[in-house]
């Protein structure tokens, strides 16, 4: 979704959190929603239901100075965890630039996990893209859990690869990890924007980042 808008100096970027259901995905856009200065924030939008926390998603865009003379806007949003939703995930990852796994650290949410992430690796396909090619970084969310499941494992069940994915602990409540995960896919997002649009337009390939 990634788009120049060279006559009002804006780049516009699509940053999708996904993961299982109640893993806190939610939770990392309000928390930045909460921390950020408000004139760097738009508002953020959530329907919610009583068995799950995000019925469609969420969508706070975020304006950053990242390329000179630009304003950088990144579009936030989450998806529904609940797999009935599985339509509305899809619609969501149309045109995304980059991508956070938030799991639950949880150890009875091991197989909710794996199976998330399968389910996106599945979607992404269908608009034919791989998870490998799309900036992703994984959350380790919930680490403060008393069962919370041994990081060599979650690295063997979800990052065992021959590229690893970018990982950060979390505890999305405190806003512990949110920020340096945040942080992370933007830099991702912004690198691989300049890398596919340096052949482009001539606007594109004066951008620089700051």
């Amino acid at each position: 979704m990634s788009f120049v808008n060279f006559k009002k100096k804006e780049v516009q970027l699509k940053i999708v959190y996904y993961g299982p259901g109640m893993s806190g995905k939610t939770t990392n856009l309000q928390v930045i929603h909460r921390m950020i200065n408000p004139t760097a924030r738009g508002d953020l939008t959530s329907v919610a239901t009583s068995g799950e926390r995000t019925l469609f998603f969420d969508f706070m865009p975020l304006v950053a100075q990242a390329f000179e003379g630009y304003e950088t806007r990144f579009q936030l949003y989450t998806v529904p965890g609940q797999v009935i939703y599985n339509l509305t995930r899809r619609l969501v990852l149309r045109g995304v630039d980059g991508m956070v796994f938030v799991a639950d650290s949880q150890w009875s949410k091991m197989a909710e996990n794996a199976e998330s992430l399968a389910n996106l690796a599945d979607n992404l396909a269908l608009q034919r893209e791989r998870l490998g090619d799309i900036p992703c970084v994984l959350q380790y969310n919930k680490r403060d859990v008393p069962d919370a499941t041994p990081l060599h494992y979650l690295e063997y069940l979800l990052n065992n690869r021959d590229v690893q994915l970018p990982t950060f602990n979390a505890v999305a409540t405190t806003g512990e990890g949110v920020f340096e995960t945040l942080n992370m896919i933007a830099r991702l997002v912004l690198h691989r924007f300049l890398a596919v649009n340096k052949h482009k337009e001539d606007g594109v390939r004066e951008l620089v980042l700051v």
